[in-house]
């Protein structure tokens, strides 16, 4: 199982991700309680272990803009958790040779099948929420993924943490997870939810 610990925005948060070593850690570019500066991201880089791939999170921001992040901070991947088009992939892909990852905010299984056609080296379904992008903590609908034919291997992502994580594991096999809130105490990351995180997902296969 694949582990993305997203929200990292404190040299604390870094420390804690290097010492529990997730597969990927998210620094979150978009308008949110976690967002960090390119040149925050920078430093915390600088703080983790070579192994760990940095992924930077953007919310309908231009391909120029994020091209020109994934080169500074350096990223591994982009992950795209807006309205981004198929066009806005494609010119992304132009400027940059990272992964692409897109998010869907998932209402329905159309969500699943509309995300999947776009051209992502990989996708990540999230729970719906009017109120946010992402991180809202709002838990996923099981029963839709379950109905849906996934034919992308793909992240889950929505109110996943260290008490449900085990059962929904046990329901849906996604290839990989992101998770924010759910390593979280009081609007910080938690380390010892992170550590919980990592046994029962394992992660480092990424």
């Amino acid at each position: 199982m694949i582990v993305k610990m997203c929200g990292i925005r404190r040299e604390e948060d870094a420390a804690y991700a290097d010492e529990v070593c997730p597969d990927y850690v998210g620094f979150v570019f978009a308008d949110s309680p976690r967002q960090v500066s390119v040149e925050e991201a920078v430093r915390f880089r600088k703080d983790l272990r070579k192994e760990i791939r940095c992924v930077g999170v953007f919310v309908n921001e231009t391909p120029e803009k994020m091209a020109e992040t994934a080169a500074r901070v350096p990223l591994d991947a982009l992950q795209l958790h807006g309205d981004e088009t198929e066009e806005d992939i494609r010119k992304l892909r132009s400027l940059c040779d990272k992964e692409i990852w897109k998010a869907a905010r998932v209402k329905s299984a159309e969500d699943i099948q509309k995300v999947q056609m776009l051209p992502a080296d990989r996708i990540l379904l999230d729970s719906f929420s009017k109120e946010a992008y992402g991180g809202t903590g709002r838990t996923i609908r099981l029963d839709i993924l379950k109905e849906a034919e996934i034919t992308k291997p793909y992240f889950l992502a929505g109110g996943l943490n260290p008490e449900n994580l085990k059962d929904i594991l046990d329901e849906i096999h996604p290839e990989g997870i992101d998770i924010s809130s759910g390593i979280e105490t009081d609007g910080y990351k938690d380390l010892e939810k992170m550590k919980k995180i990592m046994e029962i997902a394992g992660g480092n296969n990424g």
